[in-house]
């Protein structure tokens, strides 16, 4: 792994190296790949260098967890503003006085689940976002569970020929299919525009400099500059390749359990395997840059 790059976020600045030991938090790794569970810290008051501590173990282990956390909606949003500016969803629903505090929230009254499929955050904006931080207050008792996988993984598996193929494409991310009514449902009326980008198929991360793939089944509509039958061919194999078991970790909820994910290296899935009873949270996410 190649060494991280300096930090640039909002009271971070500061140089690190992979593999160091942690002084003021405690971290548990979940897999060889990707994530680890953090603990010793709270969340509602970390200190400064916990903080610089927290955005060195979320650029290494690509998703963090953290358990029995007990923060108000101003502090969650707090936390999440000292990794950046903070995003809003162009479709969900959002505590109100609050449009960057999403709810998440599914019971027996519900159709579907956010996230159901493999997706990264809202990848269909120009500026996707950095990371999603997600604080569950109530969940099933059993079931619920969120998958999050490697992209890095999942490029370094790749042949030296298929990335070769793949560096410099470009691909259409969309929101359309996605929200298409979610606007009217939340009655702020239907938008004859939805969200629409261009983003490569192989990304660098700004951070540790390592490359990851960057196509996802939620937003990702085609490869551009090939034939649609090769773009679809393409992106099938890239779908199965990149959900591979070997990639991912699994996180299983508790109530007060936080997951805070990177967006740029990681994708995720949650499992909606708990129906009728009722799961619900709230997201704060940050916003990320363009993709290169």
């Amino acid at each position: 792994m190649s060494s991280l790059r300096s930090f640039d976020g909002p009271r971070i600045k500061a140089r690190y190296e992979p593999g160091q030991p942690y002084e003021t938090i405690r971290l548990d790794r979940m897999t060889p790949v990707i994530g680890a569970e953090i603990s010793g810290v709270d969340l509602a008051a970390p200190t400064n260098r916990q903080m610089d501590e927290i955005h060195r173990a979320l650029a290494e282990h690509l998703v963090i967890f953290f358990r029995d956390q007990r923060m108000t909606q101003d502090q969650h949003l707090e936390f999440g503003r000292r990794f950046g500016e903070l995003h809003l969803h162009p479709a969900a629903p959002h505590e109100p006085g609050h449009p960057e505090l999403m709810v998440i929230k599914a019971d027996e009254n519900s159709k579907r689940a956010n996230g159901e499929g493999w997706h990264s955050d809202v990848s269909c904006d120009e500026e996707p976002p950095m990371g999603s931080i997600l604080y569950i207050k109530e969940c099933p008792p059993a079931g619920g569970d969120t998958l999050f996988a490697s992209m890095y993984a999942a490029h370094d598996a790749l042949s030296d020929r298929m990335k070769a193929y793949l560096d410099g494409l470009v691909a259409e991310h969309s929101g359309e299919h996605v929200y298409r009514g979610m606007y009217a449902n939340e009655g702020v009326g239907d938008k004859p525009r939805y969200p629409r980008a261009e983003h490569p198929v192989l990304r660098t991360h700004p951070v540790t400099g390592r490359r990851a793939l960057y196509v996802n089944r939620g937003f990702t509509t085609r490869i551009l500059g090939i034939p649609r039958d090769e773009s679809d061919a393409i992106l099938g194999y890239l779908y199965e390749h990149m959900e591979n078991p070997l990639f991912q970790c699994r996180f299983r909820w508790q109530p007060n359990s936080v997951a805070f994910w990177d967006n740029r290296c990681a994708q995720h899935r949650a499992m909606w395997d708990y129906w009728p009873h009722r799961r619900y949270g709230n997201r704060v996410t940050v916003k990320g840059e363009r993709p290169v």
